[in-house]
């Protein structure tokens, strides 16, 4: 399940949509970020924090507030929990919880952990808030777009951008909350890809890149399919077949997106 791991991170990826798990430690804390998905996957993910958590203390932050993103909350109620203000005063917190009772009901899963929408005990409420961890600098940033309640994490020292679910390399953008909202993060993504100096980028969902040529690709890529929404491009489909190996399973994400552009206008 480990899918990607050096002496600064280690990232799990669940056979389930490619979704990502990532762990950095520093001298005095372990930072875990959306721990997800299936019941033996999160008991491996908690295995491995048990091994080298030596004390120090454990970290939660959520990218955003997708079922699939907080299943796992449960499984470590003694983590201090960061998340965007928006995450906190979610509205609709109970429906989260309950899609990941209809998942698991759906697919007849156990879990050893209570299922609980996550309290979080640092709230991120503007863009530069930072968190100091012994030798590493946390920086968040406000990520709407996808969801309304989306963030980006960097580590500073390292060049590390924890994107949440933008910028993947097998997905296209999914936009739930706003298309402008959507339009402006990856005018914000790029903005931090040149003012931290990011070599590495680990998205939500699919593959870890360390080449900053290849994030600046994805950054146009989901820059460019947001214009072509708007362009009403013919060939946009076409091309989204070609190049995204699932696209058949996300072709409804790509008509939802056509209609909240439309929404927008």
């Amino acid at each position: 399940m480990i899918h990607y791991q050096n002496e600064n991170i280690t990232v799990f990826q669940s056979a389930l949509y490619k979704t990502t798990t990532t762990l950095i430690e520093t001298t005095d804390a372990v930072i875990l970020v959306d721990p997800n998905w299936l019941p033996n996957e999160v008991d491996e993910i908690k295995s491995y924090v048990g091994r080298v958590l030596n004390n120090r203390k454990l970290y939660l932050i959520f990218t955003h507030s997708d079922f699939d993103h907080i299943i796992a909350a449960g499984a470590f109620p003694n983590a201090t929990v960061i998340a965007s203000k928006a995450f906190a005063n979610n509205p609709n917190k109970e429906h989260d919880v309950q899609q990941i009772k209809k998942f698991d009901a759906q697919y007849y899963l156990t879990r050893n952990y209570s299922i609980y929408y996550p309290t979080v005990d640092m709230v991120i409420e503007e863009d530069g808030q930072k968190l100091e961890l012994a030798s590493l600098t946390f920086i968040f940033y406000l990520a709407p777009g996808h969801t309304n309640d989306g963030l980006f994490t960097i580590v500073e020292q390292q060049g590390i951008l924890l994107a949440g679910d933008y910028l993947s390399d097998v997905e296209f953008p999914f936009i739930y909350s706003s298309y402008a909202d959507y339009v402006a993060t990856m005018e914000k993504a790029e903005g931090i890809f040149h003012k931290h100096g990011i070599h590495t980028l680990v998205p939500g969902h699919g593959t870890v890149t360390t080449k900053p040529s290849e994030i600046a690709e994805r950054i146009m890529a989901s820059k460019m399919y947001l214009q072509s929404l708007v362009n009403l491009d013919s060939k946009l489909e076409g091309h989204l077949q070609k190049k995204y190996r699932f696209f058949d399973g996300m072709k409804d994400a790509h008509h939802r997106n056509l209609d909240m552009v439309k929404m927008e206008e």
